[in-house]
């Protein structure tokens, strides 16, 4: 695999803010606005299901309510996951990582799944979501894991040592060549806020790809582009689209 085949603009939980979030209605957005990368959050079911959501709770993003990880996938498919954001996405369903491959072989699309585990379950969803992604992608570009959580990305690293790893940082880590290199990660997913250009420089010359997000300002995008970051992650799918340089 190329060792960094990902473009320079992905598409923040498949369509930004023109879909709701995680859902493969989102991912068809992203394809219409021409992206070729979206970026998602994966967790596991009750029963093992890997499914997309963000929170840990269903309320800020459906019409259900709880820990959605406390849920068998039959009762999280009664969920609408679309109401929420328009009547016009009334009745959209939370979406199987499965069908997420399916439809990013489908656009042609590459994918940023973030190991996103239901609190306590790091270890266990980390490993399902790398052999999912290891079986549903084969053929495609490999997907690159990544996960605020470092033993989600040790099972992953375990599970499926050659899918690519990312490390996400919201607050800054002194020890981040460390852990990178230990979690043998390819790259850094960082909140732009905490970059400037030194900051950028150092993390390249560690041999490290960058990823930036979530970067709605265009001239903050085109800042982070010169600076030398490889991929800005945006809501604004419309405005940061796929050939944006700024």
């Amino acid at each position: 695999m190329n060792n960094w085949p990902y473009p320079a603009i992905v598409a923040h939980r498949g369509g930004g803010k023109l879909a709701p979030e995680n859902t493969l209605a989102a991912i068809d957005t992203g394809a219409h606005y021409g992206h070729t990368m979206i970026e998602c959050d994966a967790k596991l079911s009750r029963d093992g299901q890997i499914f997309l959501l963000h929170d840990d709770t269903l309320e800020r993003t459906s019409n259900g309510w709880g820990i959605a990880g406390d849920l068998d996938w039959d009762d999280l498919l009664k969920v609408d996951a679309g109401s929420w954001y328009s009547g016009a996405f009334k009745g959209e369903p939370l979406a199987l990582l499965k069908d997420v491959a399916a439809r990013c072989r489908e656009h042609g699309m590459m994918a940023n799944i973030e190991i996103k585990p239901t609190t306590g379950l790091d270890a266990q969803t980390g490993k399902a979501v790398a052999l999912a992604a290891r079986e549903e992608w084969q053929g495609m570009t490999a997907p690159l894991l990544s996960s605020f959580s470092v033993e989600a990305l040790e099972a992953a690293q375990q599970a499926a040592p050659e899918l690519p790893r990312g490390l996400l940082l919201d607050e800054w880590r002194s020890d981040w060549r460390e852990l990178t290199s230990r979690l043998g990660c390819v790259s850094i997913h960082v909140n732009h806020k905490l970059l400037d250009e030194a900051r950028v420089a150092a993390i390249k010359d560690a041999g490290l790809k960058i990823l930036v997000y979530t970067v709605n300002d265009p001239q903050r995008a085109a800042t982070l582009l010169r600076w030398g970051v490889d991929c800005i992650c945006t809501d604004r799918i419309d405005e940061i689209g796929p050939h944006f340089q700024g």
